[in-house]
């Protein structure tokens, strides 16, 4: 009975997504007040229905109900609840819902937070996710239904979820993921919504960035829990592979940040509407592309859900509507596009353009080395294989032009700024970064001339930042509180550049000095890698709720000194008796010691050998360290008073049943 309440509930959550994608928008045509005041309802009783199936299908999973085809397939008796719960979201089916439980939280969380807002204008942005709303509730109960029974054969105990999945990165990971996936169709809407009204000056910029800013955060946050949740857990060690889907994630992202930077300039000067409008349907677009990628089955890997070509049939007309309309959109309402805004070749709204140039072109770049070998399958040119040195030969090269541009963006001043001034101004700073950014790799010994550029730029980054948060403050203010005292949209940004600065130290140092060795050992071997020695001491059996273990035991040393006893396994899962690799980390700041247990090499006999690789992997928690920063500045920009208060516009005046202009 529960499960047929939660399939219930989605087709009232898609009638309510039907009537909100059509009778608000019809009163801010007709400028009818009776219905524009249906928008908000009716974006809350699409979540609220949508939360109702949710938390049916959790109760599902909890008591362990196999009739329903989706809890059959992704559970077991045996599953700790912790992954029950996270098993909700842990199959295509799931995921899906998750995704329009996000999605229509998103559009409650506009509703609920936009009494500020003019009420024709929050009207057509709830229509447009009313109308993104509808092709994903059609997509699940059309194509990918968690409700459907197994009546009346069904199981007396579950597959169980995959093992890979079994762990507490899909707790946090998917969600915060889709936080920023999804949050994206806000920015798509509004700059639908813009459009429509014609209305695209500084104060619908102003509406517009928080938002924006807040998907971007959980996006970052989200790739960086990707990254470190696949480092330890798919036990190569590896933690970015350029896999389709990961660059699925990256492209909106990428996307993002331009976006973010657009609107800086289209709120504070009133220029690059037409980039702004652009960059928030591109970012919305490669999410949905993402979303195309992993469930339509057009490509094998990890991360991939589904493999369904009707599904992916589904996704991709979608995609070519959401893409088509909004571009025809543009075309026909380019002309309302205009700034009378001048400014020059050195100011920072050139800075901000070269920025933008830059970031597309990488996304780009990503884009066409994701889908050409699809492309290529399909058009029968041949197999296809493009991987890290394509990516990296134009990434590499690239990513230290933006980071110097990023160094000098918060310098430059608005519409004009003087060569020699600025000049000026970074000379000190220069160098400054070129003693440190040097100093850097010969104080760590590795002294590889990318790691002295890629040290030099990131010091750059955050000198400047520094420095510039250092002029912004009151003079004889102390630095510490008068940074405090700074406007938390100037802090975030420190942040954010700052966290930008090193995950890039992080990324050059781990991908240049990593070292890696895989040895045959038996109790009592030892063997050396960057100035540890890593003895093996032993195998044992352990049993877990629902697998057991082969557990060695090795203990890492430096300099006679005991650093950390390490336990890494190879679990046997009861209902998927293929092996999984679990990892044993030793973590810190400036270096990972991380140990794999591989098979063992003979059948028979006491103390049998056995494969055991070994990584040597310095500062890659600076990768993570610094999309955390990132992250939390974006956080701090949302915080900003400038987004809370009650301002911009006032309310439009009505009269009677109608909305005057």
């Amino acid at each position: 009975m529960i499960p047929e309440i939660g399939h219930l509930a989605l087709w009232f959550a898609l009638a309510f997504a039907i009537l909100a994608s059509w009778i608000p928008l019809w009163g801010a045509y007709k400028q009818d007040l009776l219905s524009l005041s249906f928008a908000k309802p009716f974006a809350l009783a699409q979540f609220f229905f949508v939360a109702v199936a949710f938390i049916c299908l959790t109760w599902a999973f909890e008591r362990n109900d196999f009739t329903v085809a989706y809890v059959a397939n992704h559970s077991n008796t045996l599953l700790p609840s912790r992954y029950k719960f996270s098993a909700v979201w842990g199959g295509h089916e799931g995921s899906i819902l998750l995704w329009c439980l996000i999605l229509t939280g998103w559009s409650a969380a506009v509703a609920v937070n936009s009494r500020h807002l003019p009420i024709d204008l929050i009207a057509r942005v709830l229509s447009v996710l009313g109308m993104i709303n509808v092709g994903f509730l059609l997509f699940i109960l059309l194509t990918s239904n968690p409700f459907d029974r197994l009546l009346p054969n069904f199981p007396l105990e579950g597959r169980d979820l995959n093992p890979l999945l079994q762990d507490f990165g899909l707790i946090v990971h998917p969600p915060i993921l889709y936080m920023g996936y999804v949050g994206f169709s806000v920015a798509f809407a509004f700059a639908v919504a813009g459009l429509l009204s014609g209305n695209l000056d500084a104060t619908w910029a102003r509406w517009l960035r928080p938002w924006t800013l807040a998907a971007w955060s959980f996006l970052t946050l989200g790739i960086a829990l990707g990254s470190w949740w696949a480092y330890y857990e798919l036990g190569w060690g590896g933690w970015w592979f350029w896999d389709p889907v990961e660059n699925a994630s990256f492209m909106p992202w990428l996307a993002g940040t331009a976006l973010l930077h657009s609107l800086s300039a289209t709120e504070k000067r009133g220029v690059f509407k037409a980039w702004t409008l652009l960059l928030a349907v591109s970012a919305f677009s490669l999410s949905l592309l993402g979303t195309f990628l992993v469930r339509s089955g057009v490509l094998t890997s990890v991360h991939a859900f589904a493999n369904d070509p009707e599904r992916g049939l589904f996704i991709l007309i979608f995609l070519m509507i959401v893409i088509g309309g909004s571009l025809t959109l543009f075309a026909l309402r380019a002309h309302k596009i205009s700034s009378s805004a001048q400014y020059e070749a050195v100011s920072r709204e050139s800075g901000i353009l070269f920025n933008n140039v830059l970031l597309v072109a990488l996304t780009l770049v990503v884009l066409v080395g994701t889908l050409f070998p699809l492309v290529a399958d399909v058009m029968e040119w041949g197999k296809f294989s493009i991987g890290a040195p394509y990516f990296n030969t134009i990434f590499v090269p690239v990513g230290l032009v933006l980071l110097t541009i990023i160094g000098v963006g918060p310098v430059l001043r608005w519409k004009k700024d003087k060569p020699y001034r600025l000049l000026q101004t970074l000379r000190v700073p220069a160098a400054v970064s070129v003693l440190i950014g040097l100093s850097i790799p010969f104080v760590l010994n590795k002294t590889h001339p990318l790691a002295l550029v890629s040290s030099v730029i990131a010091a750059w980054v955050i000198v400047t930042t520094l420095i510039e948060m250092k002029r912004q403050i009151t003079h004889g203010r102390h630095w510490v509180a008068g940074f405090a005292k700074l406007p938390l949209s100037l802090q975030g940004m420190a942040w954010a550049h700052m966290g930008v600065a090193v995950t890039v130290l992080g990324i050059t140092f781990t991908s240049l000095y990593s070292e890696e060795r895989t040895v045959r050992v038996v109790p009592g071997d030892e063997l050396t890698l960057a100035g540890y020695h890593i003895q093996y001491h032993l195998t044992q059996s352990v049993a877990g709720p629902n697998f057991w273990a082969e557990q060695a035991h090795l203990t890492v040393r430096r300099q006679d000194e005991t650093v950390s006893q390490l336990y890494p396994e190879r679990r046997f899962y009861y209902s998927q008796q293929n092996p999984m690799t679990e990892a044993a980390i030793d973590a810190g700041l400036m270096r990972d010691i991380y140990v794999a247990l591989g098979e063992p090499l003979a059948t028979e006999g006491d103390d049998l050998p056995r494969a055991v690789r070994v990584q040597y992997k310095p500062m890659v928690r600076w990768i993570w360290l610094g999309g955390l920063m990132m992250a939390i500045g974006g956080g701090l920009c949302i915080a900003d008073k400038r987004y809370r208060a009650k301002r911009y516009v006032q309310r439009p005046k009505v009269t009677g049943a109608s909305l005057s202009s």
